[in-house]
């Protein structure tokens, strides 16, 4: 009876909040308002609404290791950050923001290899991540690999159509990709 108990308990620990549909569903009718934004103006409070959802774990314990791993980021103290984020993806491996960040802080260490890995991981939870394929496409930019750079600053405009950064992103590549017309 006993093991029954601490059974349910750890169920009842590590199962998502009730509250996960309703936010599912939010999320989604976000995504559609943030596709039907007529302007960049219109698209942004959308697309912070986004962020802010992307940012609630539902636990306390991985939002206070979330917070220390974007201040050890702030401060560029990398190790710091990359071992907080070790243990928040430990804690919730579904969370697709902690895979965001730490791809985040291989980024800016330049190790792109691991970084794609960890954006890999983020789309597998959230392939409407923009944030994700945009640092996808910025890293394929960096490899010199333009073609798909543009296959992902355009997929993200299939997500965020008024991402400013990703239309310019295409316009500059579009030569490049698809050539000049006669």
């Amino acid at each position: 009876m006993r093991r029954l108990l601490l059974i349910l308990l750890a169920i009842i620990a590590i199962a998502p909040p009730l509250s996960a549909w309703a936010d599912t569903d939010d999320l989604n009718a976000l995504f559609d308002h943030l596709r039907a934004a007529p302007d960049a103006q219109a698209a942004e409070p959308v697309a912070a609404s986004i962020k802010r959802m992307w940012m609630r774990s539902g636990s306390e314990t991985a939002d206070l290791l979330m917070e220390r791993a974007d201040t050890a980021l702030e401060h560029e103290d990398f190790p710091l950050a990359i071992e907080l984020l070790d243990r928040l993806i430990v804690l919730d491996p579904d969370w697709a923001e902690a895979w965001n960040h730490r791809a985040t802080v291989f980024y800016v260490m330049e190790d792109y290899r691991r970084a794609m890995a960890d954006i890999a991981e983020t789309l597998k939870r959230e392939p409407r991540h923009y944030g994700a394929i945009t640092g996808m496409g910025l890293i394929f930019l960096h490899q010199g690999d333009d073609k798909n750079a543009y296959g992902a600053f355009e997929r993200v405009l299939t997500i965020y159509p008024q991402l400013e950064t990703a239309k310019k992103a295409v316009e500059q590549l579009r030569p490049e990709v698809e050539g000049t017309p006669l």
